[in-house]
């Protein structure tokens, strides 16, 4: 293809293509690389730290404790509910090594948005911190879970560290709710060492890893199917882009984005792994203060996070005192970087805050700007190895370069299709090519930049807000007649939902319909602006028009 002109820019040594069958699973990737790396810490929270070998026994554990005491068996989902904890990885490896198909549920999740993962999944098992236990117990009897894994923070700590942590959280902080589950099993119990060793699980790449959930384009969440060879396929993406510039074994990555989310997932928990780097776990990066001091107490390498936590860095005195002298890469992703918080990071640490591309469906990483000094700010870089994108017009005739398409990638991180939904997967994927409905421009030399969406999500820091979703909770509010949402321009988090309004009782509040989503949307799906009309825009055959909405906002500037 004419457009493999990208490959120009790769790096010295990155080459034009990967091998996807480099191993047969995840799990024997991560299995090869404790061999490799043994006693190098994989993973560190709160000062713990856990070694690749620590990992493995870990994870063995877990596993040989699940094939022995529970009926699952290998193909079986098991739901991981939880931000960035030791635990995760133990999780995650552990699920691989006893067969198991890996649902990532985000923990602030409501309960009617869990029942829904759950259910469609076809969830057996959950491992869920304590802390967000109280949401499960609402819908629990409405799902098909049979074993229920309460894990606790500080699980993985030592004593008196983990008792002190314990106390502080539920007594002091009171961050743990009470709540009342049948039969849940202490997460402590699977990873102790009880003298059992598990069955390793015969993978094969073509297996499902993941069902990792994503609204697509119509607004229902829905599982990506990925498979172990699509996370493969990623990661070595990922190692044959930044490994020149990086040190096999030496790197100490700050890991903020929770591996729940599918850039922290592939990037930092998987190929950091193959890397031997040391993931710092950040359970918390809202707090500033404390993300800080956790920086200035790490030797650290690499970071990988998203604009609005660059820019809250940026705008912190004391993030300006960090010796930045060994940082090599900084990488942004899940939504755009914009190119004031580029510049300043420039201009502030001295390093390159580099942009890639991706989305959910395609594992995520699609294209991304060069390790080595030559990104580009406000574009996404170019098709990563074994990557190729094109941009379509409205017929799905490729564009010109320099005009406007939507873009296409086709390469072995494409997903499968969305689990048990045949008709949207043959309307997302076309002989191999995955339609990403973002709107971009190809530079004669390769480079993308995204000029517009065609989709109606909402990037709210990061993640995806459907309209559909957040129309459909409100909508069933007794007094509501109407409603539509739309993303609005946002300093914080990059997009803001705002939501029109029409009333079916004229008592209806600003505040019931707040306090109403928050009852049923995650903090970052509810909308931080209610406007209410008589009436909203519509076509001709009666379907609102976010469209004629979103222009009305441009136009007020």
């Amino acid at each position: 293809m004419e457009s493999r002109i990208w490959h120009q820019h790769y790096p010295a040594g990155v080459p034009t293509d990967i091998n996807p069958d480099s191993y047969p699973s995840i799990l024997q990737a991560f299995e090869d690389s404790c061999d490799l790396y043994g006693d190098k810490v994989a993973f560190e929270n709160m000062g713990v730290q856990l070694t690749f070998n620590q990992l493995r026994q870990r994870s063995h554990n877990f596993a040989a404790w699940l094939q022995k005491n529970t009926d699952l068996k290998s193909g079986d989902r098991i739901a991981l509910q939880m931000p960035n904890l030791l635990q995760y990885p133990v999780c995650i490896y552990g699920s691989f090594i006893a067969g198991l198909v890996v649902v990532n549920v985000n923990p602030l999740y409501t309960a009617r948005e869990m029942e829904h993962q759950l259910n469609d999944s076809g969830a057996k098992a959950i491992v869920i911190v304590a802390n967000f236990c109280h949401e499960l117990q609402q819908c629990v009897s409405r799902t098909g879970l049979k074993h229920i894994i309460v894990t606790r923070i500080p699980d993985l700590f030592p004593q008196p560290k983990q008792f002190i942590v314990n106390l502080v959280l539920q007594y002091v902080k009171k961050m743990v709710p009470a709540y009342s589950l049948p039969n849940t099993i202490d997460f402590r119990e699977l990873t102790k060492d009880h003298g059992l060793k598990p069955k390793l699980a015969v993978l094969k790449n073509s297996d499902t890893a993941f069902l990792q959930y994503t609204g697509g384009t119509t607004g229902v969440s829905k599982g990506a199917v990925l498979t172990h060879r699509n996370v493969i396929a990623n990661m070595e993406q990922m190692k044959a882009w930044m490994g020149n510039s990086l040190v096999q074994g030496e790197e100490v990555i700050i890991t903020p984005l929770p591996m729940y989310h599918i850039f922290s997932l592939t990037v930092n928990c998987m190929a950091f792994i193959c890397l031997g780097g040391k993931n710092v776990l950040v359970t918390n990066p809202r707090d500033i203060p404390a993300f800080i001091k956790e920086l200035k107490g790490q030797k650290w390498t690499v970071m990988t996070g998203v604009n609005t936590l660059f820019n809250a860095l940026l705008n912190n005195e004391e993030f300006k005192t960090i010796d930045f002298s060994g940082v090599k890469a900084v990488i942004g992703g899940a939504m755009a970087i914009q190119r004031p918080v580029a510049e300043k990071w420039k201009e502030v640490t001295g390093t390159v805050l580099v942009e890639g591309y991706g989305l959910t469906e395609s594992s995520p990483v699609a294209s991304a700007n060069p390790l080595d000094g030559s990104a580009r700010i406000g574009t996404i870089g170019v098709p990563v190895p074994g990557t190729d994108m094109k941009l379509t017009d409205e017929n799905g005739k490729e564009v010109p370069v320099g005009e406007r398409g939507e873009i296409l990638i086709k390469g072995p991180q494409v997903m499968q299709g969305y689990y048990n939904r045949p008709e949207e997967t043959d309307n997302q994927i076309k002989d191999g090519w995955l339609r990403t409905g973002d709107v971009a421009v190809m530079a004669a030399d390769g480079y993308f930049t995204i000029v517009d969406r065609i989709k109606d999500m909402i990037l709210v820091s990061g993640f995806n807000v459907y309209p559909n979703e957040v129309e459909e909770v409100i909508a069933s509010h007794p007094k509501v007649l109407e409603v539509a949402a739309i993303g609005v321009p946002d300093e914080k988090s990059n997009e803001a939902v705002k939501v029109f309004v029409v009333k079916k009782d004229a008592s209806l509040t600003e505040k019931e319909i707040k306090d109403y989503c928050a009852e049923n949307l995650t903090g970052y799906k509810r909308p931080k602006y209610v406007v209410f009309r008589d009436e909203l825009p519509k076509t001709n055959v009666g379907k609102i028009l976010r469209r004629a909405l979103r222009e009305e906002e441009a136009a007020k500037g």
